[in-house]
């Protein structure tokens, strides 16, 4: 209203366009995906009594790795290189968060100094990679003596790309927009939360890495090895923070470029706190999130610019928050009306 838009007018347009029809759903979902993996991410650490920061981080090392393997190995069939891709993703983010994992295990430096600091190595370190791998200039440009604006690596293989949902939905007769993004990356990230919640709450190491996080000092006069779990925590998380990659490389754009990322480790933080670090609550922040990303650029181009990026970023947050609260009453009634009975 403080700068002349009807505040109706911008909500109905912000969820209408993202969740009132196919194309807005599979934006919205394809925004998600990126987020329910570092979510998941931030979520697992905190299970243990860890505070990892070091998503984006993570993120940047597993997505390279991944990106690296998939056009390096280009003779590799798609059977191969898929799964290879995901699982160096993973393994590349899982390395990277066991340094902070050890270092807290066996020194006590605190994780959230190491991970913070790690972020900006690994986006150093990464962006290095990058102009060593770097694409070289296309034909077009050589003619035309433009220089390369925003280094990229060159383009995974044809084997190493995810398929887009739109050719499966269009193969059962659902009419999807063939320019929508939203690939199968998406299924993997549900994959992961279900795997997440399968390891915290169904296996020995879960029952471990969870009592942890609830009190060290009995864990460890249960016999329960705390750095063991420590560092094995730090493993997952970070391998799941990896992942990302599957979204961004092996489903959207298939090369890396360091624009696609950014933010993204950061936001899993609060699509944790939101989903109140559990896999399901995980998976339902990040997909409001994802509506609320979606719904918000929506906004910017129905108002022509009127409402900048800047405010809508303010209108997400102020949302959030909303419903943050509205959790916190819901459960407080709850509480005394427990009382007066």
């Amino acid at each position: 209203m403080l700068i002349g838009e009807n505040p109706i007018f911008v909500y109905k347009t912000l969820f209408s366009n993202a969740i009132g029809n196919r194309d807005g759903w599979g934006n919205v979902l394809f925004r998600a995906t990126p987020l329910i993996f570092t979510g998941l991410a931030v979520a697992f650490a905190f299970r243990c009594g860890l505070f990892n920061i070091g998503g984006e981080g993570q993120m940047y090392i597993g997505t390279f790795l991944a990106t690296w393997v998939g056009f390096t190995f280009t003779n590799l069939p798609a059977f191969i290189l898929i799964p290879l891709c995901i699982l160096t993703a993973a393994a590349g983010g899982a390395l990277w968060a066991a340094v902070p994992g050890i270092l807290k295990a066996k020194t006590g430096v605190h994780e959230v100094i190491v991970t913070i600091m790690m972020n900006w190595i690994a986006a150093s370190f990464t962006f290095f990679l990058v102009l060593k791998f770097k694409a070289p200039p296309t034909e077009a440009m050589v003619a035309a003596g433009v220089k390369q604006m925003i280094p990229h690596t060159r383009e995974i293989a044809e084997a190493a790309r995810l398929p887009r949902l739109y050719p499966i939905l269009q193969s059962l007769n659902i009419d999807f927009p063939a320019y929508n993004q939203v690939n199968v990356s998406f299924f993997i990230a549900i994959g992961v939360a279900i795997l997440a919640y399968y390891i915290l709450w169904k296996t020995n190491l879960g029952y471990e890495i969870r009592a942890v996080g609830y009190s060290p000092l009995a864990a460890e006069y249960g016999g329960i090895s705390v750095a063991k779990n420590i560092i094995l925590a730090m493993m997952i998380s970070g391998a799941f923070a990896g992942l990302v990659g599957t979204n961004e490389v092996m489903g959207f754009k298939y090369k890396w470029r360091q624009e696609l990322f950014t933010g993204l480790g950061f936001n899993g933080i609060a699509v944790a706190l939101l989903g109140k670090n559990h896999p399901l609550g995980v998976v339902l922040a990040a997909i409001l999130f994802g509506i609320l990303n979606y719904g918000g650029a929506i906004v910017n181009i129905f108002t022509e610019g009127r409402i900048p990026r800047e405010l809508i970023m303010v209108l997400q947050a102020v949302i959030v928050i909303f419903v943050v609260i509205s959790d916190e009453v819901v459960k407080r009634l709850i509480r005394q009306r427990r009382k007066i009975l």
